[in-house]
């Protein structure tokens, strides 16, 4: 258990996609993992094995859900709360793209026309949050980059905006717990 007895959360982003290596916004699109990213999500598995998990979620996307099978889960509950964030207008489109129309825009500063903000999404992870810090146990989460990013600072006690701060690559494994019973990041982007 972690310290503080408080509870573990355990973040996998999804392993790559087309749109992911291209840098492309993905959140409603539901996309297939590429090879490489079928290999990423394998290569989880063996350093998920030894752990024993209270409860194992995942968004409802296909990239999320095979990257849990994949990685020995295949038996995850779908929790519509980790899914990505939602770009609206920017859906499929680059950060360059995008900042042609809006120079200085980022998904953290900017909003998305016909998606979410920072604090919806923080809302939505927010129950996350609840839902592990509630089961008290280990909890792992099968996710997306955006909205893992916003749910580390959510357990952080950090505004959505923060998760700009911790970059998440694909395929990846995180942990999130206590430090003398403050919430703390115990491993990122491993």
């Amino acid at each position: 258990m972690a310290d503080g007895g408080q509870g573990e959360l355990w973040v996998v982003r999804h392993g790559a996609t087309e749109w992911s290596a291209a840098g492309r916004h993905t959140s409603v699109t539901d996309l297939p993992l590429t090879p490489d990213g079928e290999a990423e999500a394998r290569a989880v598995a063996p350093r998920l094995a030894e752990v024993a998990f209270d409860l194992v979620l995942t968004s409802p996307r296909l990239r999320a859900r095979t990257t849990a099978r994949l990685a020995g889960f295949p038996d995850a509950v779908v929790d519509e709360d980790l899914a990505e964030w939602r770009y609206g207008d920017y859906e499929g489109l680059t950060t360059a793209q995008i900042r042609e129309q809006v120079p200085d825009w980022t998904v953290w500063r900017r909003p998305c026309p016909g998606g979410e903000t920072a604090d919806e999404v923080g809302a939505r992870l927010d129950r996350v949050v609840a839902r592990a810090r509630e089961d008290g146990g280990r909890v792992l989460a099968f996710g997306h980059g955006h909205a893992l990013r916003v749910l580390a600072a959510r357990w952080l006690g950090l505004p959505p905006q923060e998760g700009r701060l911790l970059v998440l690559g694909t395929g990846t494994l995180s942990s999130l717990g206590y430090e003398h019973g403050e919430p703390a990041v115990s491993r990122w982007n491993g």
